[in-house]
């Protein structure tokens, strides 16, 4: 995947980037989304969640180049074209989890296959990355099916250069004839404001209100 190298005597972002770097500034946002359509269409149709909200979370992530900025291998920092989604898995007998990856589609049903032929590979490995090698261009998603919250947050104390966004849900909450999941992003503000959280919440309440344009 083609990554692009960010020249920071042009790049608008460049005090903002320096300095919440030397503060190593990360934040997560964490809000409550409608997912009653997705998931009555989603029961409909006989597909999956899980699949459907990997696909649903890639396309916001690679709809924006903020949440594509990161360094890659050789420390450069920049951009790429697009993320796949390294997602966690669970193995109910040794109650353990595997973290693998599915390469994004444009179509849903495409991508949902190839996730089933991933978990049914992978899912009682044993091992944390079953699926090598990773790819660089690849963004963290998890889901906590067993509790909801209403905040979440991920500490990576080794590494300072990750500026990826980290993506988690929660268990299902139903009000009344609606049902709403607990959704936290949590990024690097040398690459993503307020602002851009804010786009990131909107983008997956307008694709999870409008299921048609997408799942079907």
């Amino acid at each position: 995947m083609n990554f692009n190298k960010i020249d920071f005597n042009t790049w608008n972002r460049t005090d903002i980037f320096h300095h919440y770097m030397n503060q190593n500034t990360s934040f997560s946002l964490t809000n409550e989304m409608d997912v009653t359509a997705v998931y009555q269409l989603i029961k409909q149709k006989e597909y999956r969640f899980y699949p459907a909200f990997i696909f649903l979370i890639s396309s916001v992530v690679n709809s924006n180049r903020a949440f594509r900025t990161g360094y890659n291998k050789d420390g450069d920092l920049g951009y790429w074209d697009m993320l796949e989604p390294l997602y966690t898995i669970f193995d109910h007998s040794s109650e353990s989890f595997s973290a693998i990856w599915t390469r994004v589609t444009d179509d849903f049903n495409t991508f949902q296959d190839a996730y089933i032929i991933d978990v049914e590979k992978y899912k009682r490995s044993g091992k944390l990355f079953p699926k090598t090698p990773i790819p660089e261009n690849v963004f963290s998603l998890s889901m906590i099916p067993w509790t909801s919250f209403t905040g979440f947050n991920l500490n990576i104390n080794n590494n300072n250069r990750y500026l990826l966004p980290i993506i988690t849900a929660g268990r299902f909450i139903h009000k009344g004839n609606s049902i709403f999941l607990p959704l936290s992003l949590q990024v690097h503000h040398s690459v993503c404001d307020g602002f851009h959280a804010g786009l990131f919440m909107n983008a997956v309440q307008e694709l999870a209100n409008n299921p048609e344009d997408w799942l079907l």
